[in-house]
């Protein structure tokens, strides 16, 4: 890709939303599940539901690691920043997530506990060096897209032998939640999802076989731009309308059946796999989540400092469980747009980049349900 524009050209955009209402069977509905929170906001950014026709319908899903993670590992967090020898390292989005109460590592920044954002593992490795006297703890989140950063962390603190460095990991992965979407006691009618893209381009094409192949879901791996989005729809029609159910891979420009070798090896080396972990929405989800092997388990934070596992309720006037599950969507919370607005978040969805609340309310699709309401 040389430019972005070629992914945003309008006149190939209206081309394939012409494709689509061609290719779409009036008489049947298609429920197409897009699980990263970024083809979400591409969607709202570009106003795609807006080009298909009315019985095509985009579900969101829960692909927003930040949105997914639980108020109780928000609890453990702030608990471990409270420490007056501790300094806790967080990416920026991850400030202003609720945990119970009302409680966020923001509010606790500004009670004093030492929480700094960091742009990179390595700086949080670069504070550790600097803080010899400190126990600096990287608080690692995010789905495989960021487990190898934080794999390349953890080998480099080994290396630096660093005795004042750990990490508070909460990585999880993508199939075991599009597993248990699947299989959830409150099941919502799918008939096929856009894969992720930067998870894609690690793991590769090849795990999502199980869903075609067992479940009858046909899965399209897509990029992030708009033609990109519109291409993998028709691409998922074209599937469901012929009877098919395949892994089809629209993102073949940075996206390959094996994925990225040498980063899954890394993870593979550094992680292995929780026997259960708590989503936010989706409860708990066997082998979901990665911790550190017993070979680096002097540098996990929860080993270290003796974490107990906290499992807090939500809130129970915030839909964004049900959101995350694509059972309902940002507009059918009364707290949307009235008491939760990213000035002031109430779930998580409103408050990440990539989340679903976040997306309606940036780029305000939210404001055509309220113009429906009011004619």
């Amino acid at each position: 890709m040389k430019y972005a524009d070629e992914f945003r050209d309008k006149e190939l955009a209206m081309g394939l939303a012409r494709a689509i209402r061609a290719k779409a069977d009036p008489a049947r509905a298609y429920r197409f599940m897009e699980f990263c929170g970024g083809h979400t906001h591409a969607i709202a950014r570009y106003g795609l539901e807006d080009m298909l026709p009315g019985n095509v319908r985009m579900i969101h899903g829960p692909g927003c690691p930040v949105c997914v993670l639980p108020a109780g590992r928000i609890d453990m967090a702030i608990a471990l920043a409270e420490r007056p020898e501790v300094i806790l390292c967080v990416y920026g989005d991850l400030m202003r997530v609720p945990g119970s109460r009302g409680a966020s590592l923001l509010r606790a920044k500004a009670r004093g506990a030492d929480v700094r954002m960091v742009y990179s593992t390595l700086d949080a490795i670069a504070l550790a060096e600097q803080n010899p006297s400190r126990e600096v703890v990287f608080f690692a989140i995010g789905f495989e897209t960021t487990t190898p950063p934080t794999a390349v962390m953890i080998r480099a603190a080994e290396n630096k032998q660093l005795a004042n460095f750990s990490v508070f990991c909460n990585h999880v992965l993508t199939p075991p939640a599009m597993r248990a979407i699947l299989d959830s006691d409150t099941p919502i009618e799918i008939d096929g999802f856009v894969g992720p893209a930067h998870v894609s381009t690690v793991i590769g094409t090849e795990p999502y076989a199980p869903f075609a192949r067992e479940d009858g879901k046909p899965v399209v791996i897509a990029g992030f731009e708009p033609l990109d989005m519109m291409q993998a729809i028709l691409m998922l029609i074209a599937q469901v309308n012929d009877g098919r159910h395949e892994v089809e891979n629209q993102y073949r420009r940075a996206v390959t059946g094996s994925g990225n070798q040498r980063a899954i090896k890394e993870m593979a080396e550094i992680f292995e796999l929780r026997d259960q972990f708590e989503w936010r929405g989706l409860g708990s989800i066997p082998s979901s989540a990665l911790k550190l092997r017993p070979a680096f388990a002097h540098l996990d934070a929860e080993l270290r400092f003796a974490m107990p596992e906290r499992v807090v309720a939500d809130n129970p006037a915030c839909e964004c469980p049900a959101i995350l599950r694509g059972l309902k969507k940002p507009v059918d919370c009364k707290l949307f747009g009235t008491a939760c607005t990213p000035e002031t978040p109430i779930g998580s969805c409103m408050v990440s980049s990539e989340g679903a609340c976040a997306a309606h309310w940036t780029y305000g699709r939210f404001r055509d349900h309220q113009r429906r309401l009011a004619s």
